[in-house]
């Protein structure tokens, strides 16, 4: 890569999607860990498995949508997730290189973001530090068709939301509802991914790589399937971002995306 490109690279929305990506896994799995860890005393004191996951769920969505919020969210878009920066793409929101950046930043951010998981020791290894992996009983087939769904789910209606103007500042609560009710529904399948991110980060950390592929190939087959079926709404997203207002850095995104 010469000076050139090395200049041009957006290093500010690759360095924004690393904080946010490393955020959500940091934030979002250590719910996990307390949820579910073998000695966490939140197994007694909410004896309920469905309700453990429901307010994981909810939570994991919260910490998402206030990344979002965030002066770290706002630089980037707040995609945190590559099949969300895939969409943009593939609606033509984003040019390539920005969009390189952003699947690059949400990466390494999310093994970044999972190394201080190690830190919680025999809790955190019990529950693989979060890892995602098909449930007990479940088959590789039911835990994709699960990813699948629950992504088309997601993506969905991230691009309802950004589609309308009305309801697009709102996009950010969208996902502590949304989360708390595929983790409670759909956890116990396959874990309720639906971000390749999320799943890289702790299986390098914890090295359980089981199933792997079905964390890309689920996520990505629902995020088409979705970017297909909303396809009518694509020319009324504006900028490739979950939360929106008027900044440069929505101007510098909009700027970025290719001439239609």
């Amino acid at each position: 890569m010469n000076g050139t490109n090395v200049r041009h690279f957006p290093w500010r929305i690759f360095c924004s999607e690393f904080i946010g990506t490393g955020l959500l896994v940091l934030g979002g799995l250590s719910l996990v860990i307390l949820m579910f860890g073998s000695g966490s005393p939140l197994a007694s004191l909410i004896p309920s498995e469905g309700l453990r996951r429901l307010i994981t769920g909810f939570l994991f969505g919260t910490t998402g949508a206030l990344i979002a919020l965030s002066p770290v969210g706002k630089e980037s878009g707040a995609h945190i997730n590559p099949v969300v920066t895939m969409a943009f793409r593939l609606y033509g929101k984003i040019d390539l290189r920005t969009a390189g950046a952003c699947v690059l930043g949400q990466l390494a951010g999310a093994v970044a973001g999972c190394l201080p998981l190690l830190l919680w020791g025999s809790m955190g290894r019990s529950v693989s530090f979060g890892a995602t992996q098909p449930g007990q009983g479940t088959g590789v087939l039911t835990a994709l068709l699960g990813e699948v769904i629950t992504t088309f789910t997601m993506v969905s209606l991230l691009i309802v939301f950004l589609g309308f103007r009305r309801i697009r500042p709102f996009t950010p609560a969208l996902f502590p509802p949304l989360y708390a009710i595929m983790v409670w529904a759909e956890a116990p399948i396959s874990g309720t991914s639906t971000n390749p991110a999320r799943s890289f980060g702790p299986a390098i950390v914890s090295g359980q790589w089981q199933a792997w592929w079905i964390y890309w190939v689920g996520p990505l087959a629902g995020m088409l399937l979705a970017a297909l079926a909303c396809s009518f709404l694509a020319k009324r997203i504006t900028a490739a971002k979950l939360y929106h207002f008027d900044s440069d850095s929505d101007r510098l995104l909009r700027r970025s995306a290719p001439a239609p």
